[in-house]
């Protein structure tokens, strides 16, 4: 039996005295879950600056762990603008006569581009375990380490299939990354800020996307490798300043909580919030409140696939698997697009910085629609919106070559790239942070993103098959195809994803065990004191 459980009837409260000692006095299981509640309606009642004012330390260690996601983000574009690079192509590539270039081949294409995908498969199953048995703060330094070590070998790669092996031992570590980024974000924030806290991480894709855009524009031009060795080079400014951070970050109290560690885990949210405006003991309470009715069992995969964490754990697979078949991939190929679309090599890298940009400026913008409207309308909208375009885009590629043609697609490719990460790419962080059970969420958090890694590995080969001269050729033609399947992540989500903003982790679990139906969320009513 645990030692929360242990505490069921005399529960063990620690406080902090006017002098910063840590005291100790029993108190009864009633004071302890009228804490709890206590704790839950300031969560409740607090407005998004009130939240900000009082967990100012929260929103700056969530800023902190989301830049780990520049890295992965840095690595892919930087790939994908590598197929557009002269420099790039001239050496690893075949003249293509039709085009009078040089081309990546589209295996090789594809390869490379997955490669780091395939690692990051790989480290989402190691991150789970890794960070249950760890922690979010160690198990992330590991992951910086690692990630420090295998830049060394892309850097140095004398062929392609090195380069493969490069991006593949890469990947592991944003795997470790990605699954632990936004669970750890959305455990440290006061309620009002989980959205917001989470959509960071969205703002640091398209953040990693500006730094390849603006390196990548500089030396499309240069023939040397240099051309292509600096920008990978330019990865090592990350590692190491980051895990000087982290290993002075507070860990997540909900992590201590399930540990049992109760004294460090309020020491945790005093260095999150301020202690004027907020009381450790009673959100301490609230913590082990949700714990308390959780299994005392060690976390496994196995449960992610029993009962009802079966649902939350399909909701965000599906939810980060939406995330490859609903336009994602054109931004993620930007400048491939705009270059197939018949603009110019210059144009189309600058098109791709200006697009990065833009997607910076919308995730930011995004934090004030979900400040208002909630995570499952902003989501289904964004996406409806996200389908019109893609086939507007293969029905502007489709009346024949032009130059209205080509910026009529160019246009599209831009509005789309951007839209989505205004609204159901930041969106879908908040949802992925939410859903999953306490106990469960760094597993839950890592099976979700090897479902974006599975779905994505198959679509990064038929994305290149699509606009590749020497494969489909299909050009902006291939929005037909990313409009299906994003109609498709529309209607499913329509019938199958629940509306979260407002709730607790406790309501969530509550209407979750009470099998609520999905539009059916925001309507059901939960009372303070209920537990099941």
């Amino acid at each position: 039996m645990s030692e929360i459980q242990q505490h069921a009837q005399i529960e063990e409260k620690a406080f902090v005295d006017e002098k910063g000692h840590v005291e100790h006095v029993d108190k009864t299981h009633s004071d302890f879950k009228a804490d709890a509640m206590e704790a839950e309606r300031m969560e409740h009642q607090m407005t998004v600056l009130e939240a900000v004012k009082a967990y100012p330390m929260a929103c700056f260690w969530a800023f902190i762990m989301s830049f780990t996601i520049i890295m992965e983000a840095y690595d892919v574009f930087l790939m994908g603008n590598f197929m557009a690079l002269p420099a790039f192509t001239k050496v690893w590539g075949v003249y293509d006569e039709a085009n009078a270039k040089y081309i990546i081949v589209t295996k090789w294409q594809s390869a490379l581009q997955m490669s780091g995908q395939l690692g990051a498969l790989i480290g989402v199953f190691v991150a789970g375990p890794l960070t249950s048995r760890f922690g979010y703060r160690w198990s992330t330094l590991i992951g910086l380490m690692l990630l420090n070590a295998t830049i060394f070998i892309m850097y140095f790669a004398k062929s392609l299939p090195i380069f493969f092996v490069s991006q593949l031992l890469e990947g592991i570590p944003w795997g470790i990354f990605i699954a632990n980024a936004p669970a750890y974000c959305s455990e440290i924030v006061p309620m009002r800020l989980r959205a917001p806290a989470t959509q960071v991480l969205q703002l640091f894709w398209a953040v990693g996307a500006i730094i390849v855009g603006g390196v990548a524009y500089k030396y499309n031009t240069h023939d040397g490798s240099d051309a292509y060795r600096i920008p990978i080079a330019l990865q090592w400014m990350f590692p190491t300043p980051l895990a000087i951070f982290i290993f002075f970050a507070p860990e997540s109290p909900w992590w201590l909580v399930r540990k049992g560690k109760l004294e460090q885990a309020a020491r945790s949210v005093e260095r999150l919030g301020r202690k004027s405006l907020l009381n450790s003991t009673e959100v301490v309470a609230m913590m082990r409140r949700v714990v308390d009715h959780e299994s005392e069992s060690s976390p496994n995969f196995i449960e992610l696939f029993k009962g009802t964490d079966l649902r939350r754990t399909a909701i965000v697979c599906g939810i980060y698997a939406a995330q490859n078949l609903a336009g994602n991939l054109i931004a993620n190929q930007a400048v491939y697009f705009f270059e197939q679309a018949g603009m110019n090599t210059n144009t189309a890298y600058a098109l791709g910085l200006i697009t990065s940009a833009l997607q910076a400026v919308f995730v930011a913008l995004s934090w004030i629609l979900t400040t208002y409207f909630g995570r499952r309308s902003i989501y289904i909208w964004g996406t409806a919106f996200n389908v019109a375009c893609l086939f507007a885009l293969g029905v502007a590629a489709s009346v024949g070559k032009s130059t209205a043609a080509s910026l009529a697609q160019a246009s599209l490719g831009l509005i789309i790239s951007v839209m989505f990460t205004f609204g159901p790419a930041p969106v879908s962080w908040a949802v992925i942070g939410e859903t999953s059970s306490i106990r469960l969420r760094p597993l839950t958090t890592g099976i979700g993103r090897a479902s974006y890694y599975i779905i994505e590995i198959p679509c990064i080969f038929l994305g290149s098959y699509m606009l590749n001269p020497t494969g489909g050729n299909l050009g902006g033609k291939c929005g037909f195809v990313w409009g299906g399947t994003a109609l498709f992540c529309l209607i499913v989500a329509y019938f199958c994803l629940p509306e979260m903003k407002g709730r607790s982790y406790r309501e969530l679990d509550i209407l979750f065990g009470r099998r609520v139906p999905a539009r059916q969320f925001s309507k059901t009513e939960i009372a303070p004191e209920d537990d099941e």
